[in-house]
């Protein structure tokens, strides 16, 4: 079963981190990411760049209106995913618990529908 993790995080705590506890960080994940890929149960992830470089894009009576940036004011915003394979959503958040990022902000855990349902988006 696959489960998307989304990293909800506040921009602030790392650009105010001093380089070499980055450093640190980064090789932290980029092992645990290397560990999820040799075990099979990690089938992407990526990074996302400053929620400022954002656009939200919403279609009302026809006309597209863009709002740049977040869309709503908060302190964490999405810094990036990971898409695992898990057998089910204990397992799933386990693994998510063990993201380097976890000490830092949080991460949703949810099950991905695998095919748009027939009776109902949800």
């Amino acid at each position: 079963m696959k489960f998307l993790c989304i990293a909800y995080e506040a921009e602030e705590t790392f650009t105010s981190m001093p380089a070499e506890e980055w450093e640190a960080l980064r090789e932290e994940t980029l092992a645990y990411v290397d560990s999820l890929q040799k075990s099979g149960q990690l089938v992407l992830t990526n990074a996302l760049q400053s929620a400022r470089k954002a656009s939200m894009v919403r279609v009302r009576k026809g006309e597209v209106l863009i709002t740049d940036g977040p869309f709503a004011e908060t302190r964490e915003q999405i810094g990036g995913f990971f898409l695992i394979e898990a057998k089910d959503k204990d397992e799933a958040i386990r693994i998510a618990s063990k993201w380097p990022g976890a000490r830092f902000g949080n991460i949703e855990v949810r099950p991905v529908e695998e095919a748009l349902r027939t009776e109902g988006r949800y």
